[in-house]
């Protein structure tokens, strides 16, 4: 059966409430949403999201990141757990796993952090990116039917910027953090050359936006609230489905659902939203 899976940074699930994610909800249908920078304790997603089946990780400082996964059925199980103790996860990481009329798929939604390059605060970014590299493999083993989603902040490929050369020494695109997309991409088991001059080894997953649209710029999925950027759709996509061989293999359709005007945006995020054969 097809299920219409969604990811999306809200900003803040309150603001984008008030500012109309529920009309968006109500045509686009999903079945399943990843939502990112929720800023919310548990009751006040409930209170913004009545009837939805929700699971979250509320980041440790109020007001900040925070992940959750709204659903219509409800997960038969949940993890938050990323890396070793002591990782800024908090907030940043859950795993769903789902029963679709007896096939397993298990739904991350992730937020990684913003980063910014040659200060400690990129430091917390580096520690994320690594134990994503670990987990990945075993999240596959374990599952899959596997899909990562979120605002992952780096833009893989120059494809993936509008105005990739401004940004080559800035957090979201720098060659250490690409090369780490390298690898999650790369062929399964094969010795992959990173941007940045390394290597390492292929986990397999596929970015089901780019092989859905193949080489073209973007689509864009976020775009600063700065002068006319998304006017001139001056963007970045930082937002992604990653998912197993396994369940690309199922993909039906991929949109990133990008506001008609820069005053009906309710985040600075676009939804993206795949259809998944899962299931009878």
């Amino acid at each position: 059966m097809p299920v219409r899976i969604a990811t999306v940074n809200v900003n803040g699930i309150r603001a984008a409430v008030r500012k109309g994610m529920l009309d968006w909800i109500e045509a686009a249908q999903p079945d399943i949403v990843a939502l990112q920078e929720v800023r919310a304790s548990a009751d006040e997603l409930a209170a913004a999201l009545p009837g939805w089946e929700l699971v979250g990780d509320e980041a440790l400082q109020k007001g900040r990141a925070g992940v959750a996964v709204a659903s219509r059925r409800a997960p038969v199980r949940t993890r938050t757990v990323l890396g070793a103790e002591g990782l800024d996860s908090a907030g940043r990481w859950i795993e769903a796993d789902f029963d679709v009329d007896g096939e397993s798929v298990t739904v991350v939604s992730a937020y990684v952090h913003t980063g910014e390059a040659d200060t400690p605060r990129q430091d917390p970014k580096w520690a994320f990116l690594d134990a994503m590299e670990a987990r990945l493999p075993v999240l596959r083993a374990e599952a899959p039917l596997a899909l990562v989603m979120g605002d992952l902040n780096v833009g893989h490929r120059e494809l993936d910027i509008r105005n990739w050369r401004a940004n080559r020494k800035k957090s979201g695109f720098l060659p250490r953090e690409r090369a780490y997309f390298d690898r999650f991409l790369g062929p399964d088991g094969a010795v992959v050359a990173g941007v940045d001059g390394s290597s390492g080894t292929g986990l397999g997953w596929v970015d089901v936006g780019r092989r859905f649209h193949g080489d073209i710029d973007g689509p864009y999925t976020w775009w600063s609230m700065r002068g006319r950027a998304f006017d001139n759709d001056t963007g970045w996509r930082i937002d992604y489905h990653l998912a197993t061989p396994e369940l690309a293999e199922r993909v039906s359709g991929y949109h990133v659902l990008r506001a008609p005007s820069w005053d009906t945006r309710w985040s600075d995020h676009a939804p993206v939203v795949a259809d998944y054969r899962i299931g009878a």
